[in-house]
């Protein structure tokens, strides 16, 4: 581990600082100044300001340039811009800059500068710091365009159009992703195999930024052309979040199965890379398990069990349990004692979709004992608007799942029951098959005379038995049912339902 790596330390950690810098440090050193710079480093907890001016004095002592300057200068700027004291953090590191020339060599140096823009990056969280990283982005580049460092030139180009992204500055973001794309690419424009993980970071970039622009066209370009690169060892945080876009590109399009393969995949690698958009992604792998009307529950897996009991997605675990078991009013009971669950745009854009799903079988559950309900009557069981019942009633009725008739004017629903017709007509068509077998293959042989006549007599007589009328119109059963009310299954009045 080199000294760059105590810009990702905690600041309080001086032991483990002392410890690799002992390793690390140039034994031929000058000791006045190397005693500069660890007493500054033992006042930088308690006394930062004058940690800085302790560390700044380092490169004064130095006849030449060299690592203890460039080491002081690094440890000034990180406490510089955590102070928000942005316009000396650029200054000094601007002059920072001007020892990876000739003061440290060229990989020591590339890991510093990425490490120090890495922390800058984790620090910025408003405008003024934002604009301070913007200027330690153009302070890079300018520094190394005229060197051969193009790893570094790489790295610092797609942390800055990283920082595009985030500021939904799209049309920077696209000049800087096309330059990119041109850094690697071959003579003849294919793309080149050696930038594959650049190659993987630049179409990351690009799918987020057209997932927030809703370009789902060029997001399917992209998405597929990202997963066919082969020639790259990218950080899983990259591909979980090319999976993470792809399934929401698979809802949008609502292909269920591909989305939640995708959520499933983006879930590992943000597991795999430590990163706490694991949490987001797996109530998005849930989503997607309960628009499939899976009855797998998504956290019977070895990946996702660990967290099936985790505070953070409790709702969604029971959203999905309660899905499951179509118990619609534990469902609903879920969702508003958990209003952050809607809290995620693209979670609340598709949850209407679920509780459509448990309404509508919630609804064709209640109404199945009758014929004759009113629209209060499920309203008031299933807990949502009459309105809504009655544009469930007739997505059902238009999709041909339920033969029924809405009188809007009176919120009464008749459902048109047609099985005694449909037991009828296949009664007939057995009847009709028994006389064809008789009369083809038996011709009467083989029976008495007189079980021969009784069989040809009912192959030849009336097609209903008793209780139907002997013309074929339905028998004294079906008549009392349709002027007497409607009667539904096991007996019960339909009037029941008002």
């Amino acid at each position: 581990m080199s000294d760059d790596d105590d810009f990702m330390q905690d600041s309080g950690d001086e032991d483990y600082d002392f410890e690799y810098e002992d390793a690390d440090d140039d034994e031929s050193g000058d000791v006045g100044i190397e005693n500069k710079y660890y007493n500054a480093k033992q006042m930088k907890a308690d006394n930062p300001e004058e940690a800085i001016d302790e560390f700044l004095g380092v490169p004064a002592l130095e006849e030449e340039k060299s690592d203890w300057g460039f080491k002081g200068l690094k440890q000034a700027i990180k406490l510089e811009f955590k102070l928000g004291r942005y316009g000396d953090a650029v200054e000094h590191y601007r002059e920072l800059l001007t020892y990876v020339k000739s003061a440290v060599t060229r990989n020591y140096s590339e890991k510093s500068i990425n490490n120090m823009l890495d922390y800058i990056e984790k620090g910025s969280d408003d405008a003024k710091a934002y604009q301070c990283m913007e200027e330690f982005y153009s302070l890079t580049l300018y520094s190394f365009q005229n060197t051969n460092n193009e790893r570094l030139w790489l790295k610092t180009n797609i942390k800055l159009a990283r920082l595009w992204l985030e500021r939904k500055e799209y049309g920077q973001l696209s000049k800087k992703v096309r330059e990119l794309h041109r850094a690697c690419q071959r003579e003849d424009g294919s793309d080149d195999p050696s930038k594959g993980t650049y190659l993987l970071e630049l179409y990351a970039l690009e799918i987020q930024m057209y997932a927030e622009t809703k370009n789902n066209k060029r997001l399917k370009a992209l998405y597929q052309r990202a997963l066919r690169v082969r020639s790259a060892v990218p950080h899983p945080k990259i591909m979980g979040i090319i999976r993470e876009c792809g399934g929401k590109m698979h809802m949008s399009e609502e292909n269920w199965e591909e989305a939640q393969s995708d959520f499933f995949e983006s879930f590992r690698n943000y597991d795999e890379a430590g990163s706490m958009q694991r949490i987001q992604v797996l109530k998005y792998l849930v989503l997607a398990t309960m628009l499939m009307k899976s009855d797998i529950n998504p956290f019977d897996s070895q990946e996702t069990k660990p967290y099936k009991s985790d505070p953070r997605i409790s709702a969604m675990t029971d959203l999905v349990d309660a899905f499951q078991r179509d118990d619609i009013h534990t469902y609903e009971a879920i969702l508003s004692k958990n209003p952050d669950v809607l809290a995620d745009p693209f979670i609340a854009e598709n949850i209407d979709e679920v509780s459509r799903n448990m309404r509508t079988k919630a609804i064709l559950k209640l109404i199945a004992p009758y014929t004759r309900f009113s629209l209060n009557f499920i309203s008031k069981n299933i807990k949502i608007s009459v309105q809504e019942v009655q544009d469930i009633l007739s997505f059902l009725i238009l999709d041909k799942k339920l033969d029924a008739k809405i009188d809007q004017e009176n919120g009464i629903v008749v459902v048109e029951n047609n099985s005694d017709v449909d037991r009828l007509r296949s009664l007939q068509e057995w009847i009709s098959s028994l006389r064809t077998l008789w009369e083809a293959t038996l011709n009467g042989e083989g029976f008495k005379a007189d079980e021969a006549a009784q069989l040809q007599s009912m192959a030849a007589g009336p097609m209903f038995p008793l209780g139907f009328g002997d013309d074929g119109s339905v028998g004294a059963s079906m008549r009392t049912r349709s002027r007497g009310g409607f009667k539904g299954r096991g007996g019960k009045v339909g009037s029941r339902a008002f």
